[in-house]
């Protein structure tokens, strides 16, 4: 157990048993637990292979290579159609958990297999994404900005992409351009946020 983690287990929310349950079932599979993205992640020689985290209506282990990992019991979810090798198994009890430990279990061991074969999901490329008509404007009027963009890497570059082109107005397509386009400048991916925290911070001290 990670003491930097404690409080995320300690915290008063509608799934601390389950979230709990979940973290004893992890690590006995031999994982090292650290903090990541807000949330308790599990790696194996510094590569990521699971992760708890909660929502409204449910708490879940995420698998970072999920899309590679069998589903006999067609228990893994895609969160949207854009979610390219990260799958869920999602809880809605205690009770669910406990019986389902086994099986958890395997779908861990299984994780930890892929990632020690060496196995990689196949992402689409960045020129597989469409670019909302909205940004391609931005990227023709200015240089600087386009030239920031594609110093992105690939997987910042369709974050951004796919950000934009979620929102089915084109307003809103406008307003995300326009609150994403300093964090663009300055080389920040759309959910760097720690690091653009951090550099914020830093200015501000200088």
């Amino acid at each position: 157990m990670n003491p930097k983690v404690e409080w995320y287990f300690e915290k008063d929310t509608p799934w601390k048993q389950e979230v709990n349950e979940l973290r004893q079932i992890v690590l006995d599979c031999k994982l090292t637990e650290h903090l990541k993205w807000g949330c308790p992640c599990y790696t194996l020689e510094d590569n990521n292979i699971v992760l708890i985290h909660i929502f409204k209506n449910y708490c879940a282990l995420l698998f970072m290579k999920g899309a590679l990992i069998p589903d006999p019991d067609t228990i893994l979810i895609q969160q949207t159609e854009h979610v390219q090798s990260a799958r869920q198994i999602r809880f809605t009890s205690l009770k669910q958990i406990i019986d389902m430990k086994k099986t958890i279990k395997t779908y861990i061991e299984n994780a930890i297999e892929v990632e020690k074969s060496g196995l990689e999901v196949e992402y689409k490329k960045t020129d597989d994404f469409e670019i909302p008509i909205e940004f391609q404007h931005r990227l023709e009027e200015n240089h600087g900005l386009r030239k920031a963009f594609y110093a992105l890497t690939p997987g910042r570059q369709r974050a951004y992409l796919l950000h934009f082109a979620n929102a089915k107005q084109s307003k809103t397509r406008e307003q995300r351009i326009d609150k994403s386009i300093g964090l663009i400048m300055d080389g920040i991916g759309l959910n760097d946020e720690y690091t653009h925290s951090k550099k914020i911070k830093n200015k501000s001290q200088t």
